[in-house]
C-alpha cells in the first residue's frame, strides 16, 4: 500500500522510551506525570484541540467506518470535559481505558486526521482535519494508526539539567537513475512496475513480521517474469532492491522511459483480520484537477506532454492540452483497472467492487495510464499466506499478464 504512513521501527522504540521517561519523571518529581485529565475539547471546522490539566504520555488516532468515526487513544489520561459538535464532527464520546482514555468523534461526513502535534508543555494536542470522499476515507481507515508523542523535557525542580530524546531522520533519497528494461529490444509497449515502499519505509507489517516492501518487490518481480515470458511487452521496475524512491520519482522514471502503462504494486492492511481481497486504485477526479492546475501553473513549461512541447504554447492552450490529455489518461486507467479486476477473478481473492479511486500521488502522471494494485491484505492470514508463496505470486502475475494483453490488444484495434 502507498497513501498512508506506517511508523518505522525507531518510532516504536521512541514510544517505549517515552513511557519509561514519563515513569522516571514521576519518581523524580514525586508526583505522577501521566495523570492528565481532559479539561476541554474544542472542535472546529478543520481541527480538534484537546487540552489537559497535566501532560499525557502518548496519543494515537485511527479511523473506523460504518458509521464513520475518528478514535483517539490517550495514554496517561482520564476522561473529563465534553465537547459540542462542529464542522464534520456530529458528536463526541469518551470512555476510560486500562492505560488511559479513548475519545470517539462521530462524523457527519468523512474526514481524516492529516497531522497531530502536542504543545511544548505536552498539555495540548491539536489534530488537523480534512474532509474527504468515501473512497479516501476507506483507504485511510485501512492504513492503521497515527501516533503523536509530546516533547520530552522535564527534570527535578532543584536541578538545572534537562533530558531529551531524538531519532535520526533518514537522508533524502539520491536522484533516481533509469532502470534496466527487460524483453525484446524493439518498440513493443513498455510496462513499468513500481514495488511500493522500500528502504527506511517498510510499509505495513503482517502479524508474523513480514514487511510490505519485501512482499511488493517479490510480487513485482513475479509479474515482470510473467510479462517478459509472454513476449508481448517490455518491462522495467522502478526498484529491484531495498531502496526508497520519492513518489513523484516513481512515475517520472516511467515517463522518462516512455512507458505505456504504470502499475504500482502494494499490499493492503486493515485493523480487522477479516478484510480480504485485491483492489485496483486509479486517480480521483479531485486529485486530477489539482494536478492539472499544478502542471498548468509550472513556470518551466518545456516539458513534453503526450508528444507536445508545452513551452511553445500559451498558458490557456497549455491548460486545455493538459486537461484533455489527463482526461484521456484517466479513462484508460479506469478501463485497465476494471479489466484487471475482472481477469483476477478466480485466480486470487478480489473485492466485489475491485476498482476504486483515491488521491494517490504515485498515480498523478498526466499522460500515462496508471493504477495502484493492492494485491491482498497483509493483515489477513490467508491473504498473506498467498502473497508470501510462489504459487500465490504466480496467480497474481497471471492476472496482470492477462489484463495487459487484452489492454494493449484493445488499444491497437481501436487505432
Amino acid at each position: 500500500m502507498l497513501l498512508g504512513w506506517t511508523p518505522p521501527s525507531p518510532a516504536r522504540h521512541i514510544a517505549r522510551v517515552s513511557f519509561f521517561l514519563a515513569l522516571l519523571a514521576g519518581f523524580l518529581t514525586g508526583a505522577p506525570s501521566w495523570a492528565g485529565t481532559i479539561r476541554d475539547i474544542d472542535v472546529q471546522s478543520s481541527r480538534i484541540v484537546i487540552r489537559f490539566d497535566d501532560r499525557v504520555t502518548q496519543a494515537s488516532s485511527f479511523l473506523l467506518a460504518g458509521p464513520n468515526r475518528i478514535a483517539l487513544d490517550l495514554m496517561g489520561a482520564t476522561p473529563g470535559a465534553g465537547a459540542d459538535a462542529a464542522g464534520p464532527v456530529a458528536g463526541v464520546r469518551q470512555a476510560a481505558r486500562d492505560d488511559g482514555a479513548r475519545v470517539v468523534f462521530d462524523l457527519a461526513r468523512p474526514a481524516i486526521v492529516t497531522e497531530g502535534s502536542f504543545s511544548g508543555d505536552g498539555t495540548t494536542l491539536t489534530l488537523e482535519l480534512r474532509t474527504v470522499d468515501d473512497a479516501r476515507f476507506a483507504r485511510a481507515a485501512a492504513e492503521g494508526r497515527m501516533s503523536f508523542l509530546p516533547p520530552f523535557s522535564f527534570a527535578r525542580a532543584s536541578s538545572r539539567h534537562s533530558y531529551s530524546v531524538t531519532a535520526p531522520v533518514p537522508p533524502r533519497p539520491a536522484p533516481f537513475s533509469l532502470p534496466r528494461v527487460y524483453g525484446a529490444d524493439d518498440d513493443r509497449p513498455l510496462v513499468v512496475l513500481d514495488p511500493g515502499h522500500g528502504g527506511h519505509d517498510p510499509g505495513s507489517l503482517s502479524a508474523g513480521g513480514l514487511q510490505e516492501k519485501d512482499l511488493a518487490l517479490k510480487i513485482a518481480k513475479a509479474i515482470r517474469d510473467e510479462l517478459v515470458a509472454s513476449g508481448r511487452v517490455r518491462v522495467a521496475l522502478t526498484r529491484e532492491d531495498d531502496r526508497y524512491l520519492l513518489h513523484r520519482d516513481r512515475f517520472e522514471v516511467a515517463r522518462k522511459l516512455g512507458a505505456a502503462l504504470f502499475i504500482s504494486v502494494h499490499c493492503d492492511a486493515a485493523t480487522t483480520p477479516d478484510a480480504t481481497g485485491a483492489t485496483v486504485y486509479t486517480l480521483s477526479e479531485v486529485a486530477s484537477d489539482k494536478e492539472a492546475a499544478r502542471l498548468a501553473a509550472r513556470e518551466n513549461k518545456s516539458d513534453i506532454l503526450a508528444g507536445i512541447d508545452l513551452g511553445t504554447q500559451s498558458q490557456e492552450v497549455s491548460s486545455i492540452l493538459i486537461d484533455l490529455t489527463q482526461r484521456e489518461t484517466m479513462n484508460a486507467s479506469a478501463k485497465f483497472a476494471r479489466l484487471l479486476g475482472r481477469e483476477a477473478q478466480g485466480l486470487i481473492p478480489v473485492k466485489q467492487q475491485a476498482h476504486r479511486m483515491a488521491s494517490l500521488l504515485v498515480l498523478k502522471a498526466p499522460d500515462m495510464p496508471s493504477v495502484l494494485l493492492e494485491t491482498g491484505y497483509i493483515s489477513n492470514p490467508r491473504d498473506v499466506a498467498m502473497l508470501d508463496s510462489a504459487e500465490g505470486r504466480r496467480r497474481i502475475a497471471e492476472s496482470v499478464s492477462r489484463a495487459v494483453a487484452i489492454h494493449f490488444a484493445t488499444r491497437m484495434a481501436a487505432r
